[in-house]
């Protein structure tokens, strides 16, 4: 009688566990499916957004309009095409004048006449050292800044400017009076450029 009840007994509880086993093995799959649902339905929900806001930005950026620089003068001389986008009177006394260079023609061109003839601008080959501010009004003509060592406060043209390429230029120079604010800009061969200096913040 007890080797039966026994036996029953052994049948029982591994009829037990293996039910209990699927039962576990049933509600895992369940749950897996479930999850991979929701991770599925997110991913589809969240990955249409992110086109849509590269498209946006997209947009947002050809809607912008390019970023023009003003001209204040232009002057040219052969290939060489020379243009003032901005003189601006500092704090400091003085006057920084800016704008581009393009070079039309054929050859490279070094700026080899902008140096200025002076001794002391040996140091500043192919930059923009011999620029001048010329006040008619005032009748006085201001040089562009050096410092100790003779170097202008200017661009250099390093490698000088390839043909078809444009190259950014800026020279600073002592601020004539507030009174005076209309100037002509001269450098090298260049025609007189006539510009109004502003106020700086």
């Amino acid at each position: 009688m007890s080797i039966r009840r026994t036996t029953k007994t052994r049948r029982a509880m591994t009829a037990v566990a293996i039910t209990t086993g699927l039962v576990l093995t049933v509600a895992g799959c369940g749950g897996g499916g479930d999850g991979d649902d929701k991770s599925d339905s997110g991913k589809n929900s969240s990955s249409p957004s992110k086109p849509n806001d590269r498209g946006d930005d997209d947009e947002s950026k050809s809607s912008q309009p390019p970023a023009t620089d003003k001209t204040l003068a232009e002057s040219k001389q052969g290939d060489l095409s020379l243009v003032v986008t901005s003189a601006v009177r500092d704090q400091g006394g003085f006057v920084t004048v800016s704008g581009r260079v393009t070079n039309s023609g054929s050859r490279l061109w070094v700026a080899a006449d902008w140096r200025g003839d002076e001794r002391e601008l040996a140091k500043n080959a192919s930059s923009v050292a011999g620029a001048s501010l010329v006040d008619k009004a005032g009748r006085k003509k201001y040089l562009v800044l050096r410092d100790t060592s003779g170097r202008c406060l200017c661009t250099r043209f390093v490698g000088g400017v390839k043909s078809g390429d444009t190259a950014d230029w800026y020279a600073q120079f002592p601020a004539p009076p507030e009174g005076s604010s209309k100037v002509e800009f001269q450098v090298g061969n260049m025609p007189p450029a006539p510009i109004e200096i502003s106020e700086g913040e």
